[in-house]
């Protein structure tokens, strides 16, 4: 269910949200987005999304894979995915881009193989990102471009780093 801005301002005013992160793994490379919107906007963040209320997880996941890149994943593909932690995300400012109050997300993250899609085509929608790299996640900095440090907290991840040192 989506609110309405007011309902959701009040909401994210009060209380945290229930997000998903996806850790698009290509080989040894992490699919980056750079935001569009507040917060983390003008950072380079792994796609994601909240969690809509009566959505599962599972729902939530495939329909955030589908709206922020058009991507359909389903049957053996999804035995691919793998839960590789949560995590807390505070920002000192919310959605409207004001620092009226901050934005507090619950965050469940997945280890998603590229290589289980059926569509290969680098061409994601550009609704909540700019552009799109893959970024080499033994690059643990934000010298060269700027990567948000909660996304630098994924590619600190033990289950991400096995799966992808075999391609190192």
């Amino acid at each position: 269910m989506f609110l309405k801005s007011s309902e959701f301002e009040n909401i994210v005013s009060k209380a945290p949200l229930i997000s998903i992160d996806l850790c698009i793994i290509k080989k040894d490379k992490i699919l980056l987005g750079k935001r569009k919107n507040p917060p983390a906007k003008n950072y380079f963040f792994v796609p994601g999304g909240r969690i809509l209320k009566n959505e599962s997880k599972e729902k939530a996941f495939k329909r955030i894979l589908k709206s922020e890149l058009g991507i359909v994943i389903s049957g053996e593909a999804l035995n691919t995915v793998e839960e590789i932690g949560s995590y807390e995300h505070f920002y000192k400012e919310n959605f409207l881009g004001n620092t009226n109050f901050g934005t507090h997300y619950i965050v469940l993250a997945y280890l998603v193989p590229f290589e289980s899609f059926s569509k290969k085509s680098d061409d994601f929608i550009k609704s909540q990102h700019s552009e799109y790299i893959w970024h080499n996640t033994n690059d643990k900095t934000n010298e060269n471009i700027n990567i948000h440090y909660y996304t630098i907290n994924y590619l600190n991840n033990h289950k991400l780093n096995n799966y992808c040192s075999k391609y190192a």
